[in-house]
């Protein structure tokens, strides 16, 4: 299994543990992540974005696989990619190299996937 496989299956394995619990708080806060980046007066590009940034200076490393994978989804170029990369470091500053290590071999799963 390669490294977007294996982060989806196990994403999709414990989202399904977690919401079979029927909690209600976490149901909410579930739907709340997947409206907040739905289209709005921001687009989704830009949202996404957004979404990818955060996560990298949060140094959330699912996160940060989500938002790559959305990223790549909707269009997203490689020098667009790096950009955010750029400015979550310049924020985060050098404690989020190694989450841009992770990003960067990621991405790459995803251009050549």
């Amino acid at each position: 299994m390669n490294l977007i496989e294996e982060f989806n299956a196990y994403r999709s394995q414990m989202n399904e543990k977690i919401l079979a619990e029927d909690n209600k708080v976490i149901k909410r806060i579930f739907n709340l992540d997947t409206n907040a980046y739905s289209e709005g007066s921001i687009d989704i590009k830009s949202k996404e974005m957004i979404g990818l940034a955060c996560s990298m200076v949060l140094r959330c490393d699912d996160c940060v696989k989500y938002h790559l994978e959305k990223c790549h989804e909707i269009g997203l170029t490689k020098e667009q990619v790096f950009e955010v990369f750029s400015i979550a470091t310049l924020i985060g500053g050098t404690i989020v190299i190694p989450h841009l290590r992770r990003a960067t071999e990621f991405w790459e799963s995803l251009e050549n996937q």
